[in-house]
């Protein structure tokens, strides 16, 4: 019988807090975490998207050295801060004895954007001597992954996985698959993800992927949606099989229960008009928890807030889960986070947790006009009490990449 996969540790750093405790009461509260840009002068640069979910009130230098947090990129930062906050909650120790048998898979979509557009302008305005010679190391997608384990003695296997806003959950499945195998005895996995700079927002909008609202966006599901809000942050994990978490006393806060991925093999940004690529994923993911679609209490939807990504989803879970689709709740917490691209989809199973866990299930807010086409139960503007023994979280990205996770409460 195949051992059961336990998540013991969470953290993150997100638009809705520094913490898994303190975005939860957000989250189910229903506060966004949008607003006008700071990071940059979206004004000066001549963008017409003047909002963002940005981390608020961040401070590298309360979760890693000063000097080594200044030759870090942001999304680095993130990805050790999360992590930190992961490995207190876990209760692991990290030993010489442990320290191989651990990996650390902590995926980006981008890598340092940050850093790339900042070096690729001091390169052109004063000179290649004035590059950083930490350039490389702050751009590399790998690098939460690799600094994660640098940070605290890490020596397992060590990588990212890159797959565009499927890459968070992605790089769970993949940890969940190694823990399965018994390739390692726990993993560090879940993503990092900065992309708030003019490049990267002057980029999601010349595709037509962004809102150009100030306030009230994103509207996922809504008739009058206008494109996604970007968003930045990240969310780690500490997994483990079931039997060495028990041995060690940790607390247990769900089951890691299942992972389905697919692609459309359709077009490079839109998803498929039927869904077909985001159903299939969605029923490999109850195959590999042992699950029937009759279990799925709520569903993390991707829910960017596009237009054809909300019905691609809405046509995705119909075909999944037939007419059982029309009882189960569904919601886009990107409605309050924004879309942090590769980090999303990781930090929606922490509120797939915690919805099992608290049996509180979080909104979809800013949904004021339903559309024909998006005829779900999107738990509309207020949280909703539900006991749950199975949630499943979306994430489908460009390249025609879905990825789905599925967790079950623990007991």
């Amino acid at each position: 019988m195949q051992e059961r996969i336990v998540i013991t540790g969470m953290g993150t750093v997100n638009p809705l807090g520094l913490s898994v405790k303190e975005s939860w009461q957000n989250v189910i509260a229903g506060r966004t975490g949008v607003g006008p840009i700071t990071v940059f002068d979206s004004h000066a640069v001549g963008l017409q998207v003047h909002i963002a979910a940005e981390v608020k009130n961040f401070a590298p230098e309360n979760y890693m050295d000063a000097k080594e947090a200044r030759r870090r990129d942001r999304f680095e930062q993130f990805a050790v801060a999360a992590a930190r906050e992961a490995l207190h909650s876990s209760g692991l120790k990290i030993t010489e004895a442990n320290a191989g048998r651990i990996g650390a898979i902590i995926s980006s979509a981008i890598g340092g954007l940050t850093s790339l557009q900042e070096s690729i302008i001091t390169n052109h305005e004063v000179g290649p001597r004035k590059v950083s010679p930490f350039f490389i190391p702050m751009l590399m997608a790998n690098g939460g992954a690799g600094m994660t384990a640098i940070e605290f003695g890490i020596k397992g296997p060590c990588f990212s996985v890159a797959s565009a806003c499927a890459s968070g959950a992605d790089g769970i499945g993949t940890a969940l698959m190694m823990l399965r195998s018994g390739m390692i005895d726990a993993a560090f996995t879940g993503a990092a993800e900065c992309t708030l700079t003019s490049t990267g927002v002057a980029a999601f909008d010349r595709v037509g992927a962004t809102s150009r609202r100030s306030e009230f966006t994103p509207q996922p599901f809504d008739k009058e949606r206008d494109g996604l809000v970007m968003g930045e942050g990240a969310a780690v994990f500490v997994i483990e099989r079931e039997t060495d978490a028990k041995k060690r006393g940790a607390t247990i806060f769900a089951e890691l229960a299942g992972y389905g991925a697919t692609a459309d093999a359709y077009h490079v940004t839109a998803p498929h008009e039927h869904g077909a690529g985001g159903a299939a994923a969605i029923r490999m993911a109850l195959e590999s928890a042992k699950a029937n679609p009759d279990e799925v209490g709520y569903i993390n939807a991707h829910g960017t807030g596009t237009l054809l990504n909300d019905q691609s989803e809405t046509r995705a879970i119909k075909a999944a889960f037939g007419e059982q689709a029309y009882k189960i709740p569904i919601s886009s917490t990107k409605s309050m986070t924004g879309h942090m691209m590769g980090a999303t989809g990781a930090l929606e199973i922490i509120f797939c947790v915690n919805a099992l866990r608290e049996g509180i299930l979080p909104p979809t807010i800013n949904y004021r006009t339903p559309d024909p086409e998006c005829d779900l139960d999107y738990i509309p503007n207020q949280a909703r009490e539900a006991k749950i023994n199975l949630a499943i979280s979306n994430a489908f990205g460009f390249g025609g990449h879905n990825a789905v996770l599925a967790v079950r409460k623990y007991s």
